[in-house]
């Protein structure tokens, strides 16, 4: 989810790929931009983790340990695994085994600040149909027929998980069309399904997942499935770039009764957001949608986090607040990644299905701190240098 914007959660657009090819071509220019490491990882006692109750403990393990299936050969969490797999279900069990096989780092700014903003995400659930209807007019597109997808990092290892996408224009290869134009012109590709209202669409778009109710009662489930390669750029700025909003008033609730009282302006909203993302129908089932990780999420204990910082399948120690203050501890799982969960000491949790679990996440934008705890002898993620802006 993948995807807070869960779905431009796992992507970067076409320009800045190109960007690190033709820099990397510049054979002649001996002079380097200085760097800084994107984050730091701070050592850290376990009795500088902020308590948490039996019940989370357990519930946020339980999350963790539902991923082993897919870390069971992984380098860093394959032993862990294997050894978690006997712990039972008891809190001072899992207590003893966290402390024997984990160590803690607190995650840092590479200025060390140790807070950052941890907002939230769930699975929406719009009306619709399986074929257009007058009502049900909006589609929700597959993955087109002519986009192609290029790997970079064949060639170019270090550009390890960034892909081009794009369209052949006879030996060209150019960047896919963007939202407007999909929007306006539509795309070859299969519709999934039929939305009543574009700004479900947007929502769905920025969820990364969903699930469609029918009229006879049954739901679709709807999965992310790829992106146009364009970067995310979130309407809610667009809104405060228009005077529409103020920036501490951004929610989804808010963006929402916007398009409603402006219904002749939702076209350029959309379009402000060059992002386009293609969905695929999974079967239905009563588990969480798959984040990126493939696995279910787990309702308030997985989270998205910017992979570069984190890496998929760590447990994290997540303090923050709710929405209305109360305060939120308690360790998670990370699942899931997002194109617009970057950055430093930053986190995506996901807080569900339907419309309680939307309330929570369209208006959670906390501060919060992050924990990794990392097995022990494992050598620490690589973080990768990004350019000094003074």
């Amino acid at each position: 989810m993948n995807s807070r914007f869960k779905a431009w959660r796992k992507h970067l657009g076409w320009t800045f790929p190109m960007i690190a090819l033709l820099a990397g071509c510049n054979g002649g220019d001996s002079t380097k931009p200085q760097t800084h490491a994107l984050a730091t990882y701070s050592s850290a006692t376990w009795d500088a983790l902020p308590a948490v109750s039996d019940s989370d403990l357990l519930a946020g393990f339980g999350s963790w340990r539902s991923a082993c299936t897919r870390l069971k050969a992984d380098p860093v969490w394959g032993a862990p695994c294997a050894a978690a797999a006997n712990v039972p279900q008891d809190a001072t069990a899992i207590r003893a085994f966290l402390q024997e096989q984990l160590q803690v780092y607190g995650l840092r700014s590479s200025g060390g600040n140790a807070n950052g903003l941890i907002t939230g995400y769930y699975e929406p659930v719009y009306p619709g149909s399986l074929t257009q209807t007058p009502a049900a007019n909006v589609p929700i597109y597959g993955v087109p027929e002519d986009m192609i997808i290029v790997s970079l990092d064949s060639l170019y290892p270090e550009l390890k998980g960034k892909r081009l996408r794009g369209r052949l224009e006879g030996r060209v290869l150019k960047p896919y069309d963007d939202a407007a134009t999909i929007g306006t012109q539509g795309v070859k590709a299969p519709v999934v399904a039929w939305l009543t209202d574009p700004m479900d669409l947007q929502f769905l778009q920025i969820q990364g997942s969903g699930r469609v109710q029918l009229a006879d009662g049954r739901q679709l489930r709807i999965a992310y499935a790829d992106q146009n390669g364009h970067p995310y750029r979130p309407i809610g700025r667009w809104l405060v770039e228009q005077g529409e909003l103020k920036k501490e008033e951004v929610t989804m609730g808010a963006i929402s009764a916007w398009a409603k009282a402006n219904p002749t302006r939702i076209p350029e909203l959309l379009a402000s957001n060059p992002s386009y993302v293609f969905f695929t129908r999974n079967p239905d089932s009563n588990e969480g949608p798959r984040g990126s990780l493939n696995v279910p999420l787990t309702s308030g204990y997985s989270v998205a986090v910017d992979r570069k910082v984190i890496p998929l399948g760590s447990l994290l120690w997540l303090s923050t607040t709710r929405p209305d203050g109360t305060p939120l501890v308690r360790p998670v799982a990370a699942q899931d990644t997002g194109g617009a969960i970057t950055g430093e000491v930053r986190a995506d949790l996901f807080w569900g299905t339907g419309d309680a679990a939307g309330h929570l996440a369209g208006d959670m934008k906390q501060q919060g701190q992050i924990w990794m705890l990392w097995p022990k002898g494992a050598p620490l993620p690589e973080l990768p240098q990004v350019p000094d802006t003074k």
